[in-house]
């Protein structure tokens, strides 16, 4: 059954109409933003689809459904794309605020996250935890560089992230529109990981000079010295952004040199 109760009635103004008409909204407003915080601040990292639905000095508003908007920083964006209004896009969330202002939920198409949460949708074996994803950076637009290691002895890492036939990479480097990818193979021998993140390089030694500081010397061969450092030295920056390690790139002639000074 339902009791009706007549209240006491004031005579309300327009001013105080309106005044109590903007506290409710607020509050609603409130309320919507608490929800969407709870909802969203565990899932960081987390890969989401949405749509492109406008831009704003720069940024991107993401439609993420169910009248929610996330927002895409210039700065998070990746160099070279170009996106219409409408297109679909695959961004990680990087943010969620309690901010009353702006957007709460802040995406990355920049972010390394969004390269790991890639191979966990293209690669069971990731999925599934028989391969693990150790280390990701990128330059983005450019070049990224993956580490993963097996849980199993029978499964190459490499080859499960890779593919048949390249099939599974290609369908990552597609969605990054174009950026190249190198899958490093993951060891806890720093050398051995140094020479592995040189790739496409072949190393011929690698000296570790300061274990402290984490430095190391990487020597390489005259033939291999311009692909040991990339363009703009990006192969050899990414490559030290994932071993943790400064890494210095000499040929053999200097490292002969080198040694012989030492012994005059």
């Amino acid at each position: 059954d339902m009791l009706l109760m007549p209240l006491p009635q004031e005579e309300m103004g327009r001013i105080a109409a309106q005044t109590a008409k903007q506290i409710l909204v607020q509050k609603v407003r409130e309320a919507i933003r608490e929800k969407v915080y709870d909802e969203y601040v565990d899932r960081k990292g987390e890969l989401i689809n949405g749509s492109v639905k406008r831009f704003e000095r720069g940024d991107m508003i993401i439609d993420l459904g169910n009248n929610l908007e996330a927002i895409l920083p210039r700065k998070e964006q990746s160099r070279g794309e170009m996106w219409n209004q409408g297109e679909r896009v695959r961004v990680v969330i990087t943010d969620v605020s309690k901010e009353q202002k702006g957007q709460q939920i802040t995406v990355s198409r920049a972010s390394s996250e969004l390269v790991k949460r890639l191979f966990e949708m293209e690669v069971p074996e990731i999925y599934d935890e028989t391969v693990v994803t150790k280390s990701a950076v990128r330059e983005p637009g450019d070049r990224a560089k993956i580490a993963v290691t097996s849980n199993e002895n029978d499964v190459d890492p490499v080859g499960a992230c890779v593919g048949m036939k390249g099939s599974r990479v290609q369908s990552i480097i597609k969605e990054l529109r174009g950026e190249k990818i190198d899958i490093i193979e993951w060891s806890d021998e720093p050398s051995v990981f140094a020479a592995n993140a040189l790739s496409p390089a072949k190393v011929s030694q690698v000296r570790i000079t300061n274990i402290d500081n984490r430095e190391m010397n990487v020597i390489v061969g005259e033939d291999q010295l311009s692909l040991a450092i990339g363009r703009r030295g990006q192969n050899v920056r990414l490559a030290s952004q994932l071993t943790g390690w400064d890494i210095d790139i000499l040929t053999e002639d200097e490292e002969s040199e080198r040694r012989q000074a030492e012994f005059n």
